[in-house]
């Protein structure tokens, strides 16, 4: 997934194909598309009835012959023709005639980093079935560290955690590459199936997908560390009788079952600073963690870390566009490649 500066300033969009959200960026437009990766579809014609937040509104919601697929899984596309599908469908006729305006069609796309060739082809051939001639890959670590503005270009470590909905991915960045990374397959969703699963058996509630995030925003302020809320009420249904029913739920059980999946976290962490040298360890020390991704807004989650490592932990800004951000800065040209000999210049 090497690819030059020159390359991706040819390219007219760039693609961040998310387990959660589809994100689209149209050079000289900026971001377009920001929708939940989700497709709705009749399964006894085929057709595609709904994309994107419809799509995800109609979750759980549905008759029996509606199905409501994801056809992005990790940042792997698993579904090529309707991944294929969805985008075609969010971008609208209007966006799709403007692109095709350009005789030969180059894309940017996002790939997670370590994913093996037949994962970058699908994403390859995702791009082209939308008319693309040719579609450039960019290591998604990479991506994000440019959109959130670290240095990665000087020849001082900085440390990435991109906390995404299926997975995590930790990287050490240096003079433009990376040193070390580790992917870790825990993510949002995990999480949220931590809460479910600690609901379901100690309170005997069926929690729905869309109440999980509401719970964890009544964990705001310190969220999952122990200065949070001591309980928050939630609506579910009754495992035994299948009526609805309300709890009061105690927030540190809730925060004891979110630690285990965590865990896989923070020893990806330590993994990546293990297989670093001493210098650049050091200079970790003082700058710290920047956290991109959604989950990194999970309420607590940097506290947590900080506690942990004995790190600095910031979030970045809009911690989850960071990575479509890194590319369309790549597109307009407002990144200034990489002078390995400045005095020779």
């Amino acid at each position: 997934m090497t690819v030059s500066l020159e390359q991706l300033r040819r390219c007219h969009f760039a693609v961040d194909l998310g387990a959660a959200r589809t994100r689209v960026y149209v050079k000289g437009a900026g971001l377009v598309i920001d929708q939940p990766s989700a497709a709705a579809v009749n399964s006894r014609s085929g057709a595609l009835i709904a994309v994107g937040d419809f799509a995800e509104r109609m979750t759980g919601r549905t008759p029996d012959y509606i199905q409501v697929v994801r056809p992005i899984a990790g940042g792997t596309v698993v579904d090529i023709e309707m991944a294929h599908r969805m985008l075609r469908q969010l971008l609208g006729d209007k966006t799709r005639r403007a692109l095709r305006r350009n005789l030969r069609l180059r894309a940017a796309a996002c790939a997670p980093h370590g994913a093996d060739p037949l994962a970058q082809r699908a994403i390859t051939e995702t791009l082209v079935a939308l008319g693309a001639r040719r579609v450039e890959l960019v290591d998604t670590l990479i991506a994000a560290a440019v959109g959130c503005e670290l240095p990665v270009d000087r020849p001082e470590a900085t440390m990435i955690l991109m906390c995404g909905a299926a997975s995590t991915q930790v990287a050490v960045l240096s003079l433009g590459s990376i040193v070390a990374a580790e992917r870790i397959p825990v993510g949002g969703d995990a999480v949220d199936h931590a809460i479910v699963q600690h609901l379901r058996h100690q309170h005997e509630l069926l929690l729905p997908g869309q109440s999980v995030r509401p719970l964890q925003l009544a964990l705001s302020g310190n969220g999952i560390t122990s200065q949070g809320p001591a309980e928050a009420e939630i609506h579910g249904r009754d495992v035994v009788t299948g009526l609805p029913r309300s709890v009061r739920v105690d927030t540190a059980a809730v925060r004891h079952a979110i630690q285990t999946p965590l865990t896989g976290v923070i020893d990806g962490i330590g993994k990546v600073l293990r297989d670093c040298q001493p210098d650049l360890v050091a200079d970790l020390a003082e700058r710290g963690i920047m956290m991109v991704g959604g989950s990194a807004l999970l309420p607590g989650l940097d506290q947590m870390l900080r506690q942990a490592t004995g790190m600095p932990v910031h979030i970045a800004e809009r911690p989850d566009i960071c990575a479509v951000q890194g590319l369309g800065a790549m597109l307009e040209g407002r990144i200034e490649p990489l002078v390995l000999n400045p005095l020779a210049a």
